[in-house]
């Protein structure tokens, strides 16, 4: 396989690329265990449609109030409506894990002299406790957040803010995300995309290709040519 050249910049999406949303309620001792893989996605669910919607409504929020109110509906579709479970789950959602391949493949990007930065949904003070609490302080270049634009993805304005911020075009950039509308939306814009396809999903019948499919950023730094090269 060719390595893709000219790339000067890694950029990844945060939740269930670099953090598994997963962990929260896995973590969750309150959560019956036959509970916690619906909750897990229905939150999850939730909490994207309420981006888009909001989003395609003009209403914007940010992202940490949108995933408390996607968990409001969760918790009360699932009979387990709460207000100290909602705050221990909140309190979980700051501080995910890492997948396990993330701190490596970010030191080996680094080391091979690319640029590494977030880009997220997420509210900056949420992004910063996850990569704090990840330990992945100092592996990231940038930790740009849509709230900067009040939009979410996959409106243009975040990622032409992604690119705006890092001062690179768009086909020098490599976008990494587990969502598969996010790795379309990302492709559709003009970045180059290499899709973590970590829960195997179907390819989406959306604008856009991705230029790559893995099930691990471990994949990533053999599919890219290093800067200058």
């Amino acid at each position: 396989m060719t390595p893709m050249e000219g790339i000067r910049a890694c950029v990844f999406d945060a939740y269930g690329t670099v953090f598994d949303f997963a962990s929260a309620a896995a973590r969750c001792a309150d959560i019956p265990a036959d509970k916690r893989t619906a909750l897990t996605t229905l939150w999850r669910d939730k909490q994207l449609q309420y981006t888009w919607l909001r989003t395609l409504q003009g209403d914007y929020a940010d992202f940490w109030q949108v995933t408390s109110d996607a968990l409001d509906f969760t918790l009360d579709s699932l009979g387990l409506a709460s207000p100290a479970l909602h705050r221990r789950l909140m309190e979980l959602y700051e501080t995910l894990q890492a997948f396990p391949e993330v701190a490596g493949t970010l030191r080996r990007l680094r080391e091979a002299g690319f640029v590494t930065a977030i880009l997220s949904n997420g509210s900056p003070a949420m992004l910063d406790a996850a990569v704090r609490g990840a330990g992945l302080d100092g592996l990231f270049d940038a930790v740009l957040s849509a709230d900067a634009v009040k939009v979410f993805k996959t409106h243009p304005k975040v990622y032409a803010y992604g690119l705006e911020q890092l001062g690179l075009a768009a086909n020098q950039v490599s976008f990494q995300s587990s969502n598969g509308w996010d790795a379309f939306g990302a492709s559709a814009f003009g970045m180059r995309v290499v899709w973590c396809n970590r829960y195997g999903q179907r390819r989406e019948c959306l604008p856009g290709a991705p230029d790559h499919e893995v099930r691990s950023l471990a994949e990533l730094p053999a599919l890219l040519a290093p800067p200058g090269r």
